[in-house]
């Protein structure tokens, strides 16, 4: 066992500043401890999937990050992990919880996860190692991990047993409350246009110095084929994270960012609202682009029929959202979200379908994530 403060130290030692999960009671030392100090950055997600994302943005934004969770919602962040990190070679310190270890007694909800902790860890190629609870083992450890990932551009995990660290005392400052934010209701009730002619439009209006992020499917597909920049960021996989991606990128640079959605991604991660309304970067911009269909996998229909995204995201502590469904309209949300004061949502309906012929991303995905970083370290 050693005091929490150990670990985090040596980790800021050399350089991992930037932390964010989902808590267990396993974590609490360690998550009091990085909450508490003032030299560190912490973000609350909401899933654990979510944390991946904006530990990924926040790498692109040129910090070392730290993702903990619980073993039980490991299963939550395999989908980020291997769509989103493996493809665009992103490290992250990976620190999962060992709840349900055999032979120690447990909750029952934990008893197969504890089982195959290790082993789902080496079925996604996450190499791993048991997190350190001696303080001669931590320095080892870490430069362990810090140089497979620095040979990989991989997540390393260190699973976390019970009793591996000290109690700390937690000290954590409130989020700060903000008034009510303002509604655009733009609404025409007119024919409303398609995803091509939205982001033709978005791309004669977008600054030069915006950081863009493309959700995964034709939407980065359609910009990709429109006009491919440096700018650009084309998720691919990891469905649902490009605005958890887009939160850690803001809230690490002074650049503007925009992440273009949609709305079966934003269905399934609409926690992210949450967590963006709360840390509340000012220039976030999260476009939703609503055809009330997953396009990429036959038409079939979301739900988002039925959903209000701008009022959701008022609700969340977003500081403004419009809803459009033309382009004068999203035109007028656009401008006014690039004045600052956010973040802001802009909920855009449009019609189904895609452009033709459609073009994917030439560009591997690592290569558009390290220009992407490197557009990023200009600001």
């Amino acid at each position: 066992m050693i005091p929490a403060s150990e670990f985090i130290n040596s980790a800021k030692g050399i350089g991992y500043d930037f932390y964010t999960g989902v808590p267990c009671s396993f974590l609490t030392p360690i998550l009091n401890g990085v909450i508490s100090d003032r030299r560190l950055d912490y973000v609350g997600a909401a899933s654990e999937g979510e944390a991946v994302a904006i530990a990924a943005g926040a790498w692109l934004a040129t910090r070392k990050t730290v993702v903990m969770c619980q073993n039980s919602g490991l299963g939550n962040a395999v989908n980020p992990l291997t769509s989103l990190n493996h493809p665009f070679r992103i490290p992250t310190l990976f620190i999962t919880t060992w709840r349900g270890q055999p032979g120690l007694q447990d909750e029952p909800q934990h008893e197969v996860m504890g089982q195959i902790t290790d082993r789902l860890l080496e079925t996604i190629a996450i190499p791993h190692d048991l997190f350190p609870d001696e303080s001669d083992l931590i320095s080892p450890a870490l430069e362990k991990a810090d140089a497979v990932m620095e040979k990989t551009s991989l997540p390393f995990a260190f699973i976390m047993k019970k009793g591996s660290l000290r109690d700390d005392v937690l000290h954590q400052a409130p989020l700060p409350s903000r008034p009510p934010g303002e509604y655009s209701c733009l609404l025409e009730n007119v024919d409303r246009p398609s995803r091509q002619q939205v982001l033709e439009r978005f791309l004669g209006l977008v600054p030069d110095k915006a950081a863009v992020i493309a959700t995964t499917g034709k939407c980065g597909r359609e910009l990709f084929t429109l006009n491919d920049r440096v700018q650009h960021l084309y998720q691919v996989g990891s469905m649902g994270c490009a605005a958890g991606m887009g939160l850690g990128v803001a809230l690490n640079t002074s650049r503007s960012v925009v992440v273009l959605d949609g709305d079966g991604a934003s269905l399934m991660k609409m926690g992210t609202l949450a967590t963006i309304g709360a840390y509340a970067p000012p220039g976030l911009v999260h476009i939703i682009l609503d055809n009330g269909v997953h396009d990429s996998t036959g038409g079939q229909a979301t739900v988002s029929k039925h959903v209000d995204f701008a009022q959701v995201a008022l609700a969340c502590g977003y500081a403004r959202a419009a809803s459009c469904d033309s382009l004068e309209g999203f035109e007028r949300a656009l401008v006014n979200a690039s004045n600052g004061g956010g973040p802001n949502l802009i909920h855009m309906r449009i019609i189904p379908g895609s452009m033709s012929p459609l073009g994917r991303p030439a560009v591997k995905p690592c290569e558009v994530a390290r220009r992407f970083k490197e557009f990023l370290s200009k600001d």
